[in-house]
């Protein structure tokens, strides 16, 4: 990073059809799928009415967008052309493993959702049917943590000056780097949770889980939105 921020002082160029980039995509996406998690678990929690064909068409059209985005950026590594082979696990592995889960959530809402209305409990029979599953959610949520250590050490989100807006910040890169490592934190803090909330879904851990992963669902779609302007200014002026 520090070698292409130094390249960027003397003009950064970068070939584009080396490196096809679609985190803008895959953050919006994944901001969205965070906030309609805690919706549904809300819904849940408070016995409110849920119509599981909606909600499988939700799960399902993000789940696709993460799975297909994050498999490709997992097996072919796009981002490694013009030195950014880190972002490819970055944003590529936790994206495929988001997707995965909401895919796998859309198709049981869609083969089974309307028989959960049927059963005397059905805040435990979820917990219960998603108990084997949260173990990969606590997987990725370790994962998480690891991601956002390396983006504090090594400064890995820092933008080079030619990048619209994050790149005023050029100067400070621990500032984007504490951002984006900050979003990881708080995703990775409400996947560590996620299995004891379901085991007692006790408030204080339930509010912590709903509000770290509510806040990252904001602030990723909000970046993801903001990049659609930041990245296309960015390759306009590395062209």
């Amino acid at each position: 990073m520090s070698t292409l921020l130094t390249a960027a002082q003397d003009g950064l160029k970068i070939d584009w059809t080396r490196m096809p980039t679609y985190n803008t995509i895959m953050s919006l996406a994944a901001g969205v799928g965070l906030l309609l998690v805690v919706a549904l678990g809300y819904r849940l929690l408070k016995g409110q009415p849920v119509v599981p064909d909606g909600w499988a068409l939700a799960f399902g059209a993000l789940g696709l967008l993460l799975f297909l985005t994050g498999l490709h950026m997992t097996l072919t590594w796009p981002l490694a052309g013009q030195g950014f082979p880190f972002d490819n696990i970055i944003f590529g592995e936790p994206a495929l493993g988001f997707g995965a889960l909401l895919l796998a959530a859309a198709f049981f809402l869609w083969k089974r959702g309307t028989a959960l209305d049927a059963v005397p409990d059905r805040q435990r029979t979820v917990a219960t049917l998603t108990g084997p599953i949260s173990l990969l959610v606590l997987g990725l949520g370790l994962a998480c943590f690891g991601i956002a250590a390396a983006g504090w050490k090594y400064t890995l989100f820092a933008a080079p000056p030619e990048e619209p807006i994050s790149g005023e910040f050029a100067d400070h890169p621990m500032l984007e780097a504490s951002f984006i490592s900050g979003l990881y934190v708080l995703v990775g803090i409400g996947a560590v949770l996620f299995p004891f909330v379901l085991r007692r879904p006790r408030r204080p851990l339930v509010w912590i889980v709903g509000a770290c992963w509510t806040i990252a669902g904001v602030a990723f779609l909000l970046f993801g939105a903001l990049n659609y302007f930041t990245h296309i200014g960015l390759i306009v002026n590395t062209m």
